[in-house]
């Protein structure tokens, strides 16, 4: 039987989703949790891999599994075989051909600036520090230019090895709640580090030190070397992955603690 599981975990102690020769993984503790609840080894595979810090609310994941748990009740039994930093909160039965990353048309991914000008120690890991004010209406009408299909090279890592770099962001907003500004982004698939270099050119923005029009320019001049740093890992947040209805329904409404409703 295969199911599809969403997957929240804090990115801090691992070293990305995905298994790697050395040090710890979600993808690790999925498939530890997995042997423990069914007594064989059961591959997981996901909509996405998320980089060393990187926090997920929303990852989704497939595998198949045997019957003997009604699915209702596999997020309970995973969960009392994983440790705190990573839970599944959904799971549902999925067409035998389904398949997590290849199936996903949306990506919901959530940037967070903390401009706090001293850094509080409890949300150190889960948003990147900037102290000091930024426009966020320049912000906002930079994010503008980012909606639609684009060819996105110069906001993608340069080892990056993409048959394409054409995407379609269906959403790119910015809003500011007390001393936290998020970056809201949706779309159809991303770059590698292509979030955290939006973030890391619409701070610029913010900031002051580049002009909501520099977006268009480098959509147009695809030079990674004229735009933004890339944002550090802490910040970012896999919200949602979202597919066909027909083969996974979209997945209800989060409230984090102090997110804004939007972004739900």
């Amino acid at each position: 039987m295969r199911v599809a599981l969403r997957v929240a975990y804090e990115g801090t102690k691992f070293f990305g989703f995905e298994r790697q020769k050395q040090g710890r993984t979600v993808q690790d503790e999925l498939e530890t949790a997995l042997l423990k609840t069914y007594g064989r080894p059961i591959p997981v595979v996901s909509a996405g891999r998320t980089d060393s810090g990187v926090h997920a609310v929303g990852q989704v994941v497939h595998c198949d599994v045997d019957p003997n748990i009604p699915v209702e009740n596999i997020p309970y039994a995973l969960n009392t075989r994983l440790p705190p930093d990573v839970r599944v909160w959904e799971a549902h039965a999925v067409p035998p051909t389904f398949h997590a990353r290849k199936d996903a048309v949306r990506k919901r991914y959530v940037y967070r600036f903390d401009t706090r000008p001293i850094r509080l120690p409890f949300l150190r890991a889960f948003s990147a520090h900037v102290p000091g004010k930024l426009d966020v209406e320049r912000m906002t009408e930079a994010a503008h230019y980012l909606v639609g299909t684009h060819d996105f090279r110069a906001f993608r890592n340069l080892g990056s090895s993409a048959r394409t770099t054409i995407r379609t962001l269906f959403r790119a907003e910015v809003f500011a709640r007390g001393f936290d500004v998020f970056f809201l982004v949706e779309g159809d698939g991303f770059l590698y580090h292509m979030v955290r270099i939006l973030a890391g050119t619409l701070l610029e923005v913010g900031r002051n030190r580049r002009s909501p029009e520099d977006v268009a320019r480098l959509l147009a001049s695809g030079r990674r070397e004229e735009a933004g740093p890339t944002a550090p890992p802490e910040g970012l947040w896999l919200f949602h992955v979202f597919y066909p209805p027909h083969l996974l329904p979209d997945p209800p409404a989060v409230q984090l603690f102090d997110f804004p409703e939007d972004i739900r």
